[in-house]
């Protein structure tokens, strides 16, 4: 079992990575939280049918268990499931003490995680991830719902108890949700470490080989690079912006396709693609942009914006992203793979950029 330490200026905890460590899950908790008086499990009916009953289990041996199922998917991340969530809390009688698990991909993270931030001014809650995309969302202390205007724009920055990533818990995940999930550990490696890009690309040649060892090392080296990022940078102040590389795009995506209709990851794996398209304009320098697209293709990622979305309407929600300032759209980009730096772009630019990606359709030649 890996274990890696989290350190922010508001709490200190451990990310434990393993094959079948889920059994060692209650042990661990009893030493790491202390006078736990419940334990309330949020997770979604995916994840219920399959892993409910073993993650209970592990619980009941211990504490009294209470469950809440939240539907699959984005629209979950909703102000009415947020308020369902707060409302079996209150219906179950959880006090201050009380312990929440959140038990899921990154939705159910975020939300629940959202849920202990705010239930009783804050109580604890742990994540235990079921998809790879977690490894990202489970660790760093952001939580959120989205809004019809713009993804996570409601939320909180509160950090977990401890993290516990069973890769067993990935075997059922359809390859739709590995690619995913392998979006957002190809970014760490691209705005942080150059030989951990080197490593993805000589190692996972097709995304079946994204398991056993191969899939320990990348979500390990992907945790150790945002650990590291947001012990520098709790509340995305400075460095932690660098994480949303391929966000700016993506995040309009999502919400101008409707959430859910693309994944997060291959919505952000776009916006990687056009980040360094716009990184290589912007900086007047090569970055051979047609290699990471042909890569990102050969991976099953999408390399174009739907025909059907418009240049405006997607510059409309770039300027809605957390990070714009004055209205103006600031993303990351990138001067050299494993170095990023957040750059303003005005809105003629922008749309320029825009429009010269959706002729060149991904701008492959």
């Amino acid at each position: 079992m890996n274990r890696i330490r989290v350190e922010t200026p508001s709490k200190q905890y451990d990310v434990y990575i393993g094959d079948g460590i889920i059994h060692s899950i209650g042990s661990i908790v009893q030493r790491t939280c202390e006078n736990v008086s419940a334990v309330l499990i949020i997770t979604d009916e995916t994840v219920a049918s399959l892993y409910l009953e073993r993650v209970r289990s592990v619980f009941e041996r211990t504490y009294r268990v209470y469950t809440h199922i939240i539907p699959s998917g984005e629209e979950s991340k909703s102000f009415e499931q947020f308020y369902a969530c707060h409302t079996a809390a209150l219906t179950y009688g959880l006090d201050r003490d009380a312990l929440i698990v959140a038990l899921g991909g990154g939705v159910v993270g975020d939300l629940a995680g959202f849920v202990a931030a705010t239930y009783m001014r804050g109580i604890r809650f742990i994540q235990v991830p079921t998809t790879l995309l977690a490894h990202d969302s489970a660790v760093g202390g952001k939580t959120a719902i989205n809004h019809p205007l713009g993804k996570n724009m409601i939320g909180a920055f509160y950090q977990p108890e401890a993290v516990f990533y069973d890769v067993s818990l990935l075997n059922s995940l359809p390859e739709r949700e590995m690619r995913s999930g392998f979006a957002e550990v190809i970014k760490h490696a691209l705005i942080y470490d150059r030989a951990f890009f080197g490593w993805l690309q000589a190692k996972i040649r097709t995304l079946s080989d994204l398991r056993g060892e191969n899939l320990q090392y990348a979500l390990k080296k992907g945790i150790e690079i945002k650990a590291a990022i947001v012990a520098q940078d709790e509340k995305e102040a400075g460095i932690r912006a660098h994480l949303n590389f391929g966000h700016t795009l993506g995040h309009a995506l999502e919400s101008e396709l409707g959430y859910g209709t693309i994944t997060h990851g291959d919505a952000v794996a776009l916006g990687m693609l056009f980040a360094i398209f716009v990184s290589e304009r912007f900086y007047q320098r090569p970055l051979f942009y047609s290699s990471f697209y042909h890569l990102f293709d050969h991976y099953g990622f999408p390399t174009a914006i739907p025909a059907h979305v418009s240049a405006e309407k997607l510059l409309l929600k770039m300027k809605g992203d957390k990070k714009a300032k004055g209205n103006t759209v600031r993303m990351v980009l990138m001067e050299e793979i494993g170095k990023v730096r957040v750059e303003q772009i005005s809105d003629d630019q922008l749309l320029d950029f825009l429009q010269q990606f959706s002729r060149e359709e991904g701008g492959a030649s």
